[in-house]
């Protein structure tokens, strides 16, 4: 089996492990466009969502975003705003991240946690100004976050001090890639050199006024745009019928963000999972390290104190690509170390990469290792992350 069979089937796996079977597909505003330009439609996390487009393979879309750019639909995404004077205490006292000193239109990962201090969700948060909050959760989470939530929201020193609105039905637009913001520059008269990585503003477009944010999913500089429902088909129309932009579907987004070290939730990181053992400290505020009081505290001051007993790491595999819920061993011996969460056959550097956890003291880089791969043992190195360099804009 080629390289560009086996990362295919991976994305399908991905694909099934999401589905929702139980209860009628949602669709985004661009499921009908996707349709008529021969999307391969797939469940994932309860949507009906695109895998692929026409004979346009995975790896080929995949060196597409490396190269130039590419257009993804992730409008299944949950987009909130959360406004008043208890929006800033909230959402401090759900996630470890200092956003009290978060410049404006400011954009920064944080993670929703549980009372024993696990992942509920990753997030991308967005100060629009003192008390006003932009924020974009996981679909496959969108039940449990707004749950939880709604429950929070009830407790006594936040009621009535929040305002939470849910743009349900808008789009949201990725567009990824060294030649994104060439493009987009192209559309506006708005600076894009201004609007560095992190960064978000209200640019004019085309005709359009819209939320723009750059950053991603992918390593790459590229942008995540918002869209009203009345507008999400006119713009991605606007967008995708010109060079270098080309769509892009799950299948790619996958690989891409494998390689860029990024988590996947239900895969790489999940309730159980804690910030210090998903590699994801730096999102707690630097003023909040020793005085942290967000649910879950107490698990990361522990962290903080004895270290986390597993940790999230990167690894090259030889042979053959490792599949999620391999296992992983001391070389030589039955001492499971971990398991294997997300591993592909990388299209860029024509390697096998992989991530998964394994015990504390096994994770620092150049430690060898084996992986259960359809029962046999293959040589695996502990790795940094991101396996490929990230080009985001910096200024």
């Amino acid at each position: 089996m080629n390289a560009v069979s086996r990362v295919s089937r991976l994305s399908r796996s991905l694909a099934r492990s999401f589905a929702t079977q139980a209860e009628q597909l949602r669709q985004t505003p661009l499921h009908d466009f996707h349709v008529q330009n021969a999307a391969k439609m797939v469940p994932f996390a309860g949507w009906s969502m695109p895998l692929s487009y026409g004979d346009v393979g995975q790896v080929a879309s995949h060196n597409h975003t490396r190269t130039a750019a590419s257009l993804f639909d992730v409008s299944h995404m949950l987009q909130s705003h959360f406004r008043g004077p208890g929006a800033t205490a909230f959402l401090e006292k759900l996630t470890p991240s200092c956003l009290s000193s978060l410049k404006p239109y400011t954009s920064t990962l944080s993670v929703l946690l549980n009372e024993d201090g696990g992942i509920i969700d990753d997030m991308i948060i967005t100060k629009h100004a003192e008390d006003a909050y932009y924020v974009v959760t996981n679909a496959g989470r969108r039940d449990r976050d707004m749950a939880w939530f709604t429950e929070r929201l009830k407790d006594e020193e936040i009621a009535g001090k929040v305002d939470w609105e849910v743009l349900d039905g808008w789009g949201l637009l990725a567009l990824q890639g060294p030649q994104a913001a060439s493009f987009l520059q192209s559309l506006t008269s708005f600076d894009l050199r201004q609007l560095t990585f992190g960064k978000t503003a209200y640019i004019p477009i085309e005709g359009f006024n819209l939320h723009v944010a750059r950053g991603g999913y992918t390593g790459e500089d590229g942008f995540e745009i918002s869209i009203p429902h009345n507008q999400t088909l006119a713009f991605t129309e606007l967008v995708y019928k010109n060079p270098p932009v080309q769509l892009c579907g799950l299948g790619a987004r996958d690989s891409l963000r494998i390689e860029a070290g990024m988590c996947l939730y239900g895969h790489d990181i999940d309730e159980t999972t804690s910030v210090a053992e998903a590699g994801l400290s730096w999102v707690i505020g630097k003023s909040r390290k020793e005085n942290i009081n967000c649910i879950g505290a107490h698990r990361i001051l522990k962290d903080i104190k004895n270290g986390p007993p597993r940790r999230r790491v990167g690894m090259i595999v030889e042979g053959a690509p490792a599949r999620e819920g391999a296992k992983i061993f001391t070389p030589e011996s039955n001492d499971q170390l971990g398991v294997v969460t997300s591993g592909i056959p990388s299209p860029t550097l024509g390697k096998n990469v992989a991530m998964g956890y394994v015990r504390n003291g096994s994770h620092k880089k150049g430690t060898e290792l084996e992986v259960d791969i359809r029962g046999k043992r293959r040589k695996a190195v502990v790795t940094g992350m991101p396996f490929v360099e990230s080009r985001y804009f910096r200024g």
